[in-house]
C-alpha cells in the first residue's frame, strides 16, 4: 500500500496542468509550441543582442537579462491564467476599456524616445507600451460585444459596424498621436478580422475600403507635396540598393544578412551584420539575424512554428464551448501570427519598413509578458473545449 501511494505521487507534467474542478487538461500541443518559441526566442535574442549590448551598454548580457526575468514571470502568468476560467473577463471588459484609454492618454505626456511617445516609464521599475494592453482589450471587448449582438444584429450598420468602428477609431487615434503606425495597423486588422468572423456584412468592409481610397485621393489632391514624398518612399522600398546609405539602409542591410545565411547559415553567434550594421538586430530585424546565422532552414523553422501555432489555435477556437471563448482564441492567435507575418515581411522587404517586433523573439518585456498571459487564456479555453485525447 505504501509503495502504491508513493507511485501515485510521482510527478507528471500532464498532471501539473490538470485541473481538480473537472479533471481536464490544457492543450499540450499548444503548450509545447509556446514553450519552444519562448526558449528559441531567448537563444536567438542573446545571439542577436550581445554585440549591441557590448557596444552600447558595455554588457553583453544587457538585453537578455531582463528578457529572461520576463520570460520566467510570463510563463508563471501563463500557468496561472490557464487555471482561471476565461469567462471571468466577461465581467471586466469595461474596466479594461477605462484602463486602456487612461494609459493611452498618459503615454502622450511621457518623454519622447527616438521621436515617439510609446512607453510609460516607471522610475526604478521599467517601462511598458500601452499598445500591448490595447491589443488585448480590443480582443476581449469585441468578443463580448459579438456574443451579445448575435448574428442578425451583426449584419446591421447600427449594431455590427458603428460601435466597433467607434472603439477602433478612438484607440487608433490615440496611437497615431504617439505616433505608433505599426501598432495601429495591427489593432485595426485584429478588430476587422473579429468583426468579419463575428458576422459583420461584407458590404460594410467594401464600403470602408472605398472610403479609404477616397481619403487617399483627397489627400493627394489637397496636399500635392505628399506625392513626391510617397514616391521616394516607394522607390526606397522597391530598390533599397539605389540608396544603401540613406533611405534604403535598413532594408538593404536586412537583405544582406538574410542573403549571407544561405541554406544553413554562418552558425549560431556568427552573424556579421549585427556588428552595428543591421539596425535594431535585437528587435525589429532579429529575423534577419536568424536567417544569417541559421540560414534558410532556420528561417523556415520559425515560420513553421508560427504556422503550427496558428493552425492549433484555430482548431481550439473551433472546439470552444461558447462564442466568447472561440473569439478570444481567434483574436489572440491572429494577433500573434499577423504580427509575426508583418515582421518577417519587413525583414525580407516584402512590405515597406515599419517598426514591428517578432513575437517571442524580439526584445521587449511588456510584449513577452502580455503574449504569455494571452496564451494562458487560450490554454484556459482549451481546457473547456471539446478536444478529444490524442488529437
Amino acid at each position: 500500500m505504501e509503495k502504491e501511494k508513493v507511485k501515485n505521487k510521482k510527478f507528471n507534467i500532464k498532471n501539473f496542468f490538470r485541473f481538480a474542478e473537472n479533471g481536464t487538461s490544457v492543450d499540450m500541443v499548444l503548450l509545447v509550441i509556446t514553450l519552444v518559441l519562448v526558449a528559441f526566442g531567448l537563444i536567438m535574442l542573446y545571439s542577436a543582442s550581445y554585440v549591441v549590448g557590448i557596444y552600447r551598454k558595455h554588457d553583453s548580457m544587457h538585453y537578455i537579462k531582463d528578457q529572461i526575468v520576463f520570460a520566467i514571470v510570463g510563463v508563471t502568468v501563463m500557468i496561472i491564467a490557464s487555471k482561471v476560467d476565461y469567462r471571468i473577463f466577461l465581467r471586466y471588459d469595461k474596466l479594461l476599456m477605462i484602463l486602456t484609454y487612461a494609459l493611452l492618454i498618459i503615454v502622450l505626456f511621457m518623454p519622447e524616445f527616438k521621436g515617439v511617445k510609446r512607453w510609460i516609464v516607471i522610475p526604478k521599475v521599467g517601462s511598458f507600451q500601452p499598445s500591448e494592453i490595447a491589443k488585448f482589450t480590443i480582443i476581449v471587448v469585441f468578443a463580448k460585444m459579438i456574443q451579445e449582438q448575435g448574428i442578425r444584429k451583426m449584419k446591421t450598420l447600427r449594431y455590427g459596424v458603428f460601435p466597433f468602428g467607434l472603439i477602433i477609431g478612438s484607440i487608433a487615434l490615440f496611437m497615431v498621436l504617439e505616433p505608433h503606425l505599426s501598432g495601429t495597423v495591427i489593432i485595426v486588422c485584429i478588430g476587422a478580422i473579429m468583426m468579419f468572423v463575428g458576422g459583420t456584412d461584407i458590404k460594410w468592409f467594401l464600403l470602408g475600403a472605398g472610403l479609404i481610397v477616397v481619403c487617399i485621393v483627397g489627400a493627394v489632391v489637397m496636399f500635392p507635396d505628399l506625392v513626391p514624398y510617397a514616391e521616394s518612399r516607394i522607390v526606397a522600398w522597391r530598390h533599397p540598393e539605389l540608396d544603401p546609405a540613406g533611405s534604403g539602409y535598413q532594408s538593404y542591410q536586412s537583405l544582406l544578412a538574410i542573403g549571407s545565411g544561405g541554406l544553413f547559415g554562418l552558425g549560431l553567434g556568427n552573424s556579421r551584420q549585427k556588428h552595428l550594421l543591421l539596425p535594431e538586430p535585437q528587435n525589429d530585424f532579429i529575423f534577419s539575424v536568424i536567417c544569417e546565422e541559421l540560414g534558410f532552414v532556420g528561417g523556415m523553422i520559425v515560420v513553421i512554428l508560427f504556422l503550427i501555432l496558428f493552425i492549433r489555435g484555430i482548431y481550439i477556437a473551433s472546439k470552444a464551448k461558447d462564442k466568447f471563448g472561440s473569439l478570444l482564441v481567434l483574436g489572440v492567435i491572429c494577433q500573434i501570427t499577423l504580427q509575426a507575418f508583418l515582421n518577417i515581411a519587413v525583414a525580407t522587404n516584402t512590405i515597406p519598413n515599419t517598426g514591428i517586433s517578432l513575437p517571442f523573439f524580439s526584445e521587449g518585456g511588456t510584449s513577452l509578458l502580455m503574449l504569455l498571459g494571452e496564451m494562458g487564456i487560450v490554454l484556459s479555453v482549451s481546457r473547456y473545449a471539446n478536444i478529444e485525447k490524442g488529437e
